[in-house]
């Protein structure tokens, strides 16, 4: 079993490229908070509804102060294809070899229609100014997980 995160612990490090095939790091928000969050696939029903959440609320959680980046076992070429069909505004991160997954045990055991399976799980981290966790969130749902985030940080929308 991955072990997970704790509020208060260092979050990983990581350096990815985006669907554009840019280098994206965690310390190129260093001094900002960020939104880390890991989804199973992109341009699957659950996913996209979260990119969509995430992308419609953007500029309101950058004026709260929060970034956002989302993660996946996805190649760049199809996160491109992602961006495109469904205007995403966020940042879309591939993550091919589940370092990163792993590092934030978002990789792991999980039940899948009552079956225990190897997989992504759909987590959220946010990730403070000095660059250790403020929470962590595992198993998170798809749908209305960004309106429960923001309610779970004191956000108003």
């Amino acid at each position: 079993m991955t072990s997970r995160l704790e509020p208060g612990e260092e979050a990983p490090a990581f350096s990815l490229p985006d669907d554009t095939g840019r280098s994206v790091s965690l310390s190129d928000f260093a001094g900002r908070r960020v939104i880390v969050y890991f989804y199973p696939a992109a341009m699957t029903p659950g996913c996209t509804k979260q990119a969509c959440d995430f992308s419609e609320s953007l500029e309101s959680l950058k004026r709260d102060g929060y970034d956002v980046v989302g993660i996946s076992k996805d190649k760049p070429a199809k996160l491109a294809k992602f961006r495109e069909r469904d205007q995403l505004t966020i940042p879309l991160l591939s993550d091919e070899d589940l370092t990163v997954h792993t590092a934030y045990g978002a990789w792991g055991e999980k039940k899948l229609y009552g079956k225990t399976v190897e997989g992504v799980i759909r987590s959220t981290f946010v990730v403070d100014e000095e660059g250790k966790v403020a929470h962590a969130f595992y198993n998170v749902k798809a749908t209305g997980h960004v309106a429960k985030l923001r309610r779970d940080l004191g956000i108003a929308d």
